[in-house]
């Protein structure tokens, strides 16, 4: 039975990821996930190649003080309140109106003069509606390993280039989950309905942590997999939460 091998969650948008022993998965999916995110001047959130200088920023934040700090790859810390104190903005995630307000204190300045283009911290209104598409996300080590194999890669191709909320190891074949579709699947205590496939964007073919380009991501998936009716690369699966728990590593996971 396949079972849960690592997640991958981080309390800013777009930044380096953490790997805790076990998530509590609620209908906005993983508690703390994706409490902030980037946005530039005109209020945009960052996209595709747009995000590279954003993924080795380390961010921690303390739920219990509000507080957030954030290591930039250039070596300075900025750290301060997260109470939004800045502008309002209604931000698009795909076509759908994200209410968020502006952190500022330090935070603006300092990102931007890492960046060399304005970067400002942004909050939703509410908790979790900083998801892309889908509350949650999955893919199998087994798919990783393929996609790696297609790509004549000889070692490990790190699968956290995929940001996805839980990895799996365990499946029959590469691509298992794909036939999850429209099916409920119990992770842990928590029951998912899995969805559609996701599309993938240039920033798979980074390594997650220094950002770097080291595999052809999508010329490979486009080879062995071929392009969606639209016009998407898809790897891994979305889901959404029908009965919220706790799951942690080792944990089974099972179609029902």
């Amino acid at each position: 039975m396949p079972t849960v091998v690592r997640f991958n969650v981080t309390p800013v948008k777009s930044t380096l990821l953490h790997h805790p022993e076990e998530i509590r998965l609620e209908a906005r999916g993983a508690v703390g996930d994706r409490r902030f995110f980037f946005v530039d001047a005109d209020g945009r959130r960052f996209t595709r190649a747009m995000k590279t200088p954003l993924l080795p920023i380390a961010a921690s934040y303390d739920a219990a003080a509000d507080r957030l700090e954030l290591k930039l790859p250039n070596g300075i810390v900025v750290s301060g309140s997260a109470v939004p104190d800045g502008e309002t903005l209604d931000v698009d995630f795909y076509g759908r109106s994200v209410r968020a307000r502006v952190v500022d204190g330090g935070f603006t300045q300092a990102l931007s003069e890492y960046a060399g283009r304005e970067i400002r911290l942004a909050r939703p209104d509410e908790d979790g509606d900083a998801i892309d598409v889908r509350p949650v996300t999955l893919v199998s080590l087994e798919s990783v390993a393929e996609l790696a194999r297609r790509g004549g890669h000889d070692g490990k191709l790190n699968p956290g280039r995929f940001r996805m909320t839980m990895e799996i190891e365990g499946v029959d074949a590469p691509h298992e989950e794909d036939s999850w579709r429209g099916r409920r699947v119990r992770a842990g205590g928590a029951v998912l309905l899995v969805g559609d496939q996701v599309p993938r964007c240039v920033v798979t073919t980074l390594d997650p942590d220094t950002a770097v380009r080291d595999f052809p991501t999508l010329q490979v998936i486009k080879r062995y997999r071929g392009v969606s009716p639209d016009g998407d690369l898809p790897f891994g699966v979305y889901a959404d939460v029908v009965e919220p728990g706790t799951v942690r590593l080792g944990d089974p996971v099972e179609p029902l």
